[in-house]
């Protein structure tokens, strides 16, 4: 790189290399021994100059990809998957920790670089990324095993030194002994040793019975709270670097369009700007900091070409849906006979649910840091999927994948809006990075309202379902589902004339047993660009089959509880989470007093099993007012309790805030909603007490990041209707009273002032 960068650790690997020194003697000559595994030359500097010592006696001990000790017993363990409230870094590090009989105090997580190579989540194929609440998932067994090899070659190099057979050596809390000679040490005194030795091709692994830390309650402390707490996080927005640029994009107000000329005058006489330049996405204002960038790029006049974009409202968009919902799309699962079934039955029920676009709303929204010379570029930021982000900025600088060095960050929350498929930010920084050319570092952000009117949102969906009933039983039971897919298009998705999954899974197979079934779905194309978003399918789907089964329930006379129970004979699983749940909740009955119900939903999703039970009244306004949440979870061997907690609680607080009030909406093809005043989030004082409880369970672990969401909307509608108000079909549940009128003149008032103050 030709650029200097401020970061410490980085011109201390910028002088090693001065100096003569390759990385691969650097590699060699101080991490000791890298075993199997092909480290990449341009790998990334923080994790190349966290392993370097001064000298080979210092050296640390690097028996794999994943663990480092150092000589003073400190164990790092590099994680693959980025953190960003979910917990991988203190997951992984536990999983590590265990096999090793670390002491916790000892232990450290770093968030790995981009190499899939070496850090491929197993549930992706070839690709380095974090979704689909796979983190503990995929790497359960792999981290165990890192950890265990570490602590393998540790006690064979105390064996040898103390010359005692390897059996007779034990470890606990970091300190390995002898009891026999009365010897003991630290891992750091034989870490220099362990990297001489052969790593053994099999180690074996811990019975759940013998678990000191995974499974245990307070046996861990979040490790990246302290810093997150004291203010010593490193966020993308926290760097800087000399001569560097912050930018951000005029993008078009509807979806696709194109800049066909711009006047850059008064942007530029803004003072701090140093240019204004066209990308593909929209037009970049570069400024020595953000708000002289933000002020003069209100000042651009752009003039764009809408050809072929999106000018529907969403409304329009919606009804489009609800009329394409009542023709038969294609099956995407089917047993029985539903048509035979429906025509002797008791009861015909019908319902019809839709769901509007919704923004994933992080708290950090996106951001990066990107310099780069003819030799390759440097990105900081917190990446998702680093696999894809390199692969779309080599290609927008002419550079193969592996000239692409990427230092992931913590990132303020993510909800799926940082698991891009087509990498649009990524291209996006390298764009205006290139542009501008080597010269400047950038730093590209975009604002809350760049994040809430930019796209890449929860589709649109509508779900039609038809029920019947005979003789007090549900016999037949069909769904036509009508959206957008996600992934289409991308390498991600599905081969042509095959069914999107992810459009419809939870809606695909039921918890229930019903003799007659049928699920078709319709695929639109809509020229909105849609994302993953907390929970993909299972957040609308969980919804409509949950408040679907419920009201069937309700018409045949049964018990919320007993009633689904009755139909569960499948699998044992969701049994025994409704069950928890009805006990946890001390179930009676859907009533509770002083005007309040009760309603139950239960979802698997991402392996994971959860029920949940909500107390909610209505107040004057006829709003759900939420109460109190019971919820059991069954993910498997759970790993960090506390995080499991967390992630059920973070799950249903952000699932009532969307349900109650989340909707991005459209008019004439242009977002309406564009900071948290219009886009309404849950309050504190509105968050409900919750209570959880794990279900204990061999299985191996499943998710947690996204599981805990898709019950608490049924949930919550489900009560609504045992207090005789009408089951909200179409959501969000308090429809907004923004009027869009107010909305742009208040717009309008705020640009005017600010060009005012800019030309002041």
């Amino acid at each position: 790189m030709t650029e200097q960068s401020n970061d410490p650790i980085d011109r201390q690997i910028d002088h090693q290399i001065s100096q003569g020194l390759s990385r691969r003697s650097l590699l060699k000559g101080s991490v000791g021994l890298v075993i199997g595994l092909s480290i990449n030359p341009f790998a990334s500097r923080r994790a190349l100059a966290a392993s370097t010592a001064t000298s080979s006696e210092s050296a640390a001990f690097a028996p794999n990809a994943f663990v480092r000790v150092a000589p003073d017993g400190i164990v790092t363990v590099m994680v693959k998957h980025i953190e960003f409230g979910q917990g991988p870094l203190t997951g992984l590090t536990t999983l590590v920790a265990e096999e090793m009989d670390a002491d916790w105090s000892q232990m450290r997580g770093e968030l790995a670089p981009a190499n899939a190579e070496l850090y491929a989540n197993l549930n992706f194929g070839k690709l380095q990324g974090t979704g689909g609440s796979s983190s503990i998932a995929n790497s359960y067994e792999q981290m165990r095993r890192a950890g265990a090899t570490a602590k393998a070659l540790l006690v064979q190099a105390a064996a040898n030194q103390w010359q005692v057979p390897v059996d007779q050596i034990s470890v606990s809390k970091g300190v390995i002994s002898h009891a026999a000679s009365g010897k003991t040490a630290g891992f750091g005194e034989f870490a220099a040793a362990a990297a001489a030795l052969p790593a053994p091709t099999d180690v074996s692994l811990k019975s759940a019975t013998d678990f000191q830390l995974i499974g245990k309650n307070n046996s861990t402390k979040r490790l990246d709270v302290p810093a997150k707490t004291d203010g010593s996080a490193i966020f993308t927005l926290d760097l800087h670097e000399p001569d560097m640029l912050t930018v951000v994009v005029a993008h078009p107000p509807r979806f696709g369009a194109k800049a066909v000329s711009v006047d850059s005058k008064a942007a530029l006489a803004v003072k701090g700007v140093v240019a204004v330049k066209t990308i593909s996405s929209g037009v970049a204002v570069y400024a020595t900091s953000s708000w002289p960038a933000i002020k003069a790029r209100k000042l651009l006049k752009i003039k764009w070409d809408n050809s072929g974009v999106e000018t529907r409202s969403s409304d329009e968009i919606l009804n489009s849906f609800q009329q394409i919902a009542q023709k038969q799309g294609q099956v995407a699962a089917e047993h029985g006979n539903v048509a035979t079934a429906m025509s002797s039955v008791d009861h015909n029920v019908q319902a019809e649910y839709s769901f509007p676009f919704l923004a994933h709303a992080p708290m950090e929204p996106l951001d990066g840091v990107l310099r780069w010379d003819q030799q390759g570029v440097y990105v900081k930021m917190g990446s998702q999927i680093p696999t894809l982000d390199q692969g779309a900025i080599g290609k927008v600088f002419g550079f193969t994948p592996d000239k692409v060095q990427i230092d992931t960050l913590l990132a303020g929350g993510s909800f799926g809006r940082r698991a891009q498929p087509d990498a649009h930010f990524a291209v996006e920084l390298a764009e205006v990075a290139k542009a501008i050319g080597p010269k400047h570092p950038v730093k590209l952000m975009w604002t809350r309202e760049d994040d809430i009117s930019g796209g890449y949102y929860r589709p649109l969906v509508v779900h039609r379902l038809s029920g019947g009933i005979k003789d007090g039983k549900i016999v037949a039971w069909s769904n036509t589902v009508v959206g957008q897919s996600i992934v289409r298009g991308t390498p991600m998705g599905p081969p042509a004339g095959k069914i999107d999954e992810q459009l419809v899974e939870g809606a695909t197979e039921l918890p229930y047993a019903i003799d007659n079934f049928r699920c078709d779905v319709h695929e639109e194309k809509v020229g909105v660009p849609t994302l993953w978003w907390r929970s993909v399918g299972a957040t609308h789907t969980g919804y409509a089959v949950e408040c679907f089964v419920d009201q069937l329930l309700t018409t045949a006379e049964q018990d919320p509880v007993k009633g689904r129970l009755a139909m569960m004979t499948e699998d044992p699983r969701y049994v025994g989470v409704l069950k928890a749940v009805a006990d946890l909740a001390n179930w009676t009955g859907s009533q509770a007093s002083n005007g309040r119900a009760r309603g139950v939903a239960v979802v698997k999703s991402f392996g994971t099993y959860v029920a949940q039970i909500a107390e909610v009244s209505v107040n004057e306004q006829g709003e759900p007012q939420v109460h109190q949440v019971w919820c059991a979870v069954d993910c498997g061997q759970v790993v960090n309790p506390d995080i499991v907690k967390a992630q059920m609680e973070g799950g249903i607080g952000y699932g009532i805030g969307h349900i109650l009030f989340g909707s991005v909406d459209m008019q004439d093809g242009k977002i309406v909603q564009q900071n948290f005043d219009q886009y309404r989030s849950l309050r504190i004082h509105e968050m409900p007490e919750v209570h959880v409880v794990l279900v204990d369970s061999t299985a191996k672990p499943s998710g947690v990041g996204e599981p805990g969401l898709p019950p608490i909307g049924p949930a919550i509608a489900n009560a609504m209707a045992r207090l005789g108000q009408p089951r909200p079909v179409k959501l969000p549940m308090v429809q907004s009273v923004f009027a869009y009128t107010s909305a742009a003149q208040d717009s309008q008032s705020a640009a005017v002032q600010m060009t005012q103050e800019s030309q002041a």
